[in-house]
């Protein structure tokens, strides 16, 4: 199937042959839908916090903190802003005069390119078009319509249609805008600082935006640091080469680019799986870059972080304890620990035996208990579904036979099958990203986190390169499919934590607006 050439190309990307011939034939096999046994809901896999338990959790995060524990924020920032002005790009493309604009203005499938240029003013980046046209008018009174888009989208311009979502201005405090990167190194200070003042964040960039992220980090750390009395170690790295994966024709042979070469495309969010476990810290905070607020509404966002980070670490240190008794001679570890252990499994982190137990006699019981305890952790805020799309909360059944909580996409799902169509549409709650993870041992020692992930769980979609189809292939998802076999705690948060910008307009709305 690979001349040397082909085989010389995949090991110049870190791959290799066998991991290239798996991924062909998912191509021709397809992935297995996931079995989902039910929704999860409050009081059914969901935790729903009482203030009482917020302030608790939070303290004992804060204590924790006090005895040395290291955070750190990872941000996935690697997405282009030009999905956002999508209604901008096809407008600009159908325009070719101002009064033409005005015209098409009036089409109803522009009516949010309307919006757009209604309240201008409104947006955090306005002030910088203005300082480039100079004025957003023409001399006979009407708006400029193209100059406008031109002034934000072109390299000439602010440049927005190559920028990253991480590097615009989203919000505007008193004539000074900040970016979504800006706002993560707040919710850093607010949050994640250890007992030495040091805030440590991640951000997965693209290549060709590293720089402009450094650039926009090193001086916005200078004004924070001096406001927040802290001191920030901001990290970035890459999406893998490694991970992209090969593209095949509609008959699952290599599809080769114009040059002969095979094709090969990014395996998706998932590949940032590899970047997560190159970092080193106790507890990991994982959110999206454009699910920021403006300093107003943070509060409820700084607490629920604590107030989760604690419920990992109460999780945690439980399943340390555990770990080390059962460390001892099976004679010494009586029957009613294994028990109290066995319902802690089940009742805490949500792992359930169904039928036939995995195991016949007592080692084998202490076996299954040490290999499930010792695995990472992560607690996922869950918000209540009110039309945003995101991973779902679900009872699941694994390839081992237990049934766990798992974070499921909706192209996980066999909506083919009416009783899971059914289950899919009692779905109460979703995920918005908001992940905070224990990936270290009982023994202080790093997991390897590719060890638990599914390579079941990878989804195939149709694409095309120079005119000609192609299908391609994700790899599981970093918050689902890539962390399934993660002891796994899902905790309601309010709505106010999930504010995400996916069109331009949505920097409109009041959560992301000043007072």
């Amino acid at each position: 199937m690979f001349t040397a050439k082909d085989q010389e190309q995949i090991l110049e990307r870190g791959s290799n042959i066998p991991e290239i011939l798996n991924q062909i034939s998912h191509f021709k096999k397809g992935f297995p839908f996931l079995k989902t046994v039910e929704a999860a809901g409050i009081g059914n896999g969901i935790i729903r916090l009482t203030e009482q338990e917020c302030n608790k959790l939070i303290s004992y995060y804060e204590s924790q903190l006090d005895k040395g524990i290291i955070p750190l924020k990872f941000v996935p920032a690697s997405g282009a802003a030009s999905r956002m002005f999508q209604s901008l790009f096809s407008f600009q493309e159908e325009a070719s005069t101002n009064g033409e604009a005005m015209i098409i203005l009036e089409k109803s499938q522009h009516k949010s390119v309307r919006q757009f240029f209604d309240r201008l003013a409104d947006f955090a980046f306005s002030p910088s078009v203005l300082e480039k046209l100079g004025s957003l008018t023409n001399p006979d009174g009407t708006k400029n319509y193209l100059g406008i888009l031109q002034a934000i989208l072109s390299p000439e311009g602010l440049n927005y249609g190559f920028l990253p979502k991480g590097l615009l201005d989203f919000h505007q405090y008193s004539g000074i805008s900040r970016t979504p990167a800006e706002e993560h190194l707040v919710e850093g200070a607010l949050y994640g600082t250890d007992t030495s003042g040091v805030v440590r964040i991640h951000f997965t960039v693209s290549p060709e935006h590293l720089q402009l992220f450094k650039k926009k980090c090193r001086h916005a750390a200078e004004i924070f640091e001096k406001r927040y009395e802290v001191r920030y170690e901001i990290s970035f790295s890459e999406q893998k080469s490694s991970t992209d994966t090969i593209a095949v024709d509609e008959n699952n042979h290599p599809f080769r680019a114009t040059d002969g070469k095979l094709f090969f495309r990014p395996g998706g969010h998932g590949a940032l799986l590899e970047n997560l476990n190159d970092l080193h810290a106790d507890i990991i905070f994982v959110k999206n870059i454009d699910n920021v607020v403006p300093d107003r509404l943070k509060d409820d966002t700084i607490k629920y972080k604590k107030a989760l980070a604690g419920l990992l670490l109460d999780r945690q240190q439980q399943i340390f304890s555990y770990l080390r008794l059962l460390e001892q001679p099976a004679d010494q570890i009586n029957n009613a620990l294994i028990n109290e252990m066995t319902r802690y499994l089940e009742n805490e982190l949500s792992t359930i035996i169904a039928g036939k137990a995995l195991y016949h006699d007592k080692q084998s019981h202490i076996d299954y208990l040490i290999s499930k305890f010792n695995r990472p952790i992560r607690v996922c805020g869950m918000v209540k579904n009110e039309g945003e799309p995101g991973g779902g909360p679900f009872w699941a059944i694994q390839s081992d036979g237990t049934t766990t909580l798992q974070v499921v996409e909706s192209s996980q799902i066999d909506m083919k099958d009416p009783q899971q169509a059914t289950i899919a549409s009692r779905a109460t709650h979703f995920n918005p990203v908001d992940l905070v993870c224990g990936v270290r041992s009982y023994k202080g020692e790093k997991f390897l986190l590719t060890e638990f992930s599914d390579p079941e769980t990878g989804f195939i979609s149709s694409k095309s390169k120079d005119g000609k189809p192609l299908k391609a292939q994700e790899l599981p998802g970093l918050w689902n499919g890539a962390m399934s076999d993660w002891n796994t705690v899902f905790a309601e948060v309010p709505p106010i934590t999930f504010n995400p910008v996916k069109t331009v307009n949505d920097l409109l709305r009041a959560e992301h607006q000043p007072l």
